[in-house]
């Protein structure tokens, strides 16, 4: 589902956020980037959702290859940012609408679509208000249902729990297993809860200075440590990262996609994430 080689990023100010990252996501697997802050795990992210132009190296995702297919990787890729989609005065059933129509589907379709989607999440009752007016883990969940509404085969999660409650945590979770188990879903995540990644993740992928430095199941990354805390802090080291350096929240000069909630946009302008992926698009 992911496939990429050497794949990197140097910004215009010499900081060379991602170092030739080689790495492979199979269909229905959920695969956790972990690393400390300013690692590099927001700008791999937003590289393989065609957030950001890859310096070096190549990459497949969902079947298309990214450089070359853009606009088919995000016809395929759902794309769940760490600010959340969804504008104070947006309702909720309409913008989810908006998105499944930029998505191609007609009109019937899309508010069948949107129905399901409310439903599932258990957002069916808030259809009618306003982003403002959700709780944090009401604007997660509606991050997730954004993500998800138009059928994507592969979604990416960057940092979904950050401020959530462990009941809204736990929630998020079950919603992604029951849609791995019932659509087969691939699952791309960030997060800094070692303890979720653990507990939800098929493999892990450890990022320190931009490069890929260990990789496997919970229980290989784990070694011989107790937990995940203590192999993650020995691979990373205990020195603290304020992150703007070569990584997250800050590695563009801009900031990390803060306004973003959803899937890589199709066509025009969907809320957040999407906005900008189809900003580019009328670019091209």
């Amino acid at each position: 589902m992911i496939m990429t080689s050497g794949l990197g990023k140097t910004f215009p100010n010499g900081a060379e956020a991602v170092r030739g990252v080689d790495l492979a996501v199979e269909a229905g697997e959920i695969v956790a980037l972990l690393g400390p802050n300013g690692a590099g795990k927001t700008t791999t992210m937003r590289m393989l959702t065609t957030l950001l132009r890859p310096t070096v190296g190549t990459a497949t995702v969902a079947g298309h290859d990214l450089l070359a297919d853009p606009r088919g990787v995000r016809r395929r890729i759902g794309y769940v940012s760490q600010g959340g989609g969804i504008g104070p005065a947006d309702l909720v059933g309409e913008e989810l609408e908006l998105h499944a129509l930029l998505y191609g589907m007609r009109p019937a379709e899309a508010r069948e679509r949107v129905a399901e989607t409310l439903e599932r999440f258990g957002l069916a009752h808030l259809a009618g208000l306003p982003g403002g007016a959700l709780s944090g883990g009401q604007r997660r969940r509606f991050d997730l249902a954004f993500g998800l509404v138009h059928g994507p085969s592969l979604l990416f999660l960057d940092e979904p729990t950050t401020g959530l409650d462990p009941q809204s945590r736990a929630d998020l979770w079950n919603h992604l297993r029951r849609l791995r188990q019932e659509r087969g879903l691939t699952v791309l995540l960030t997060t800094h809860y070692l303890d979720e990644a653990d507990a939800l993740a098929d493999r892990l992928v450890v990022i320190d200075h931009g490069a890929v430095i260990a990789e496997g199941t919970p229980a290989e990354v784990k070694g011989g440590a107790a937990t995940l805390d203590e192999a993650f802090l020995a691979l990373t080291g205990r020195s603290l990262r304020d992150g703007g350096g070569d990584g997250e929240d800050g590695e563009d000069g801009g900031g990390a996609d803060r306004g973003g909630g959803g899937g890589g946009a199709d066509d025009t302008g969907a809320s957040g994430a999407a906005r900008e992926t189809a900003g580019r698009r009328g670019a091209e």
